[in-house]
């Protein structure tokens, strides 16, 4: 069976992957009646990142007139896609990144700053800016090499197809971030994304 084009990268775009990932993703209707993506990478603002699995419920992937649901490798590439944990199926997560954030804001306000900082309105590409890389939090993603790299402790480590590649020592200098602002002042404030099983190396459990 022919992979979906359903699974985001870090560097924003959906690609067609089998593997689905840990979580999966909202940003409205973007597939016609045979399940393929339009033009459109977004019809709404409000870019969630949900469980696989809550209180039982079932769904076909890709139904016509449904939305589109969007799968990604773990919490970190979700992020920086420009998404923000769901309020329903992770209430908590949802609650400690609002925390880590603004405790002021309700979700559609989180989503109203996360929108201009995630895409440009006029080109509607992802937004990236430069940063110095010993400076970025934990848990965001950058372009080192030519290549998507999470940021971890003393360290980053490459984007795969499966997870992440071997860690490298973190290295000084200006990179490309691609995680959104908003974001990174969730992690830089305790956020922690939960990350994919390769990474448990150097992240622990």
């Amino acid at each position: 069976m022919t992979a979906r084009q359903n699974r985001v990268r870090p560097t924003g775009e959906i690609v067609a992957e089998p593997f689905r990932g840990l979580f999966m993703g909202n940003r409205g209707i973007l597939h016609d009646g045979a399940g393929r993506l339009g033009v459109s990478r977004w019809k709404h603002p409000h870019w969630v990142c949900c469980v696989l699995a809550f209180k039982g419920r079932h769904r076909q992937v890709m139904v016509p007139n449904n939305y589109t649901e969007l799968f990604f490798l773990d919490e970190a590439v979700a992020l920086a896609a420009g998404h923000r944990p769901c309020a329903e199926c992770r209430r908590a997560d949802f609650n400690a990144f609002r925390a880590a954030l603004n405790p002021d804001l309700r979700a559609p306000e989180i989503d109203s700053m996360l929108h201009p900082a995630r895409v440009d309105r006029g080109t509607r590409r992802q937004v990236r800016h430069e940063a110095a890389l010993e400076g970025l939090p934990d848990g965001s993603f950058v372009l080192h090499e030519g290549t998507a790299h999470l940021v971890w402790g003393a360290h980053v480590l490459p984007l795969a197809r499966f997870g992440y590649g071997s860690a490298r020592a973190r290295p000084r200098g200006i990179v490309t971030v691609l995680t959104p602002k908003p974001t990174l002042t969730a992690l830089r404030n305790g956020y922690r994304p939960v990350l994919h099983l390769s990474a448990a190396a150097l992240t622990g459990p």
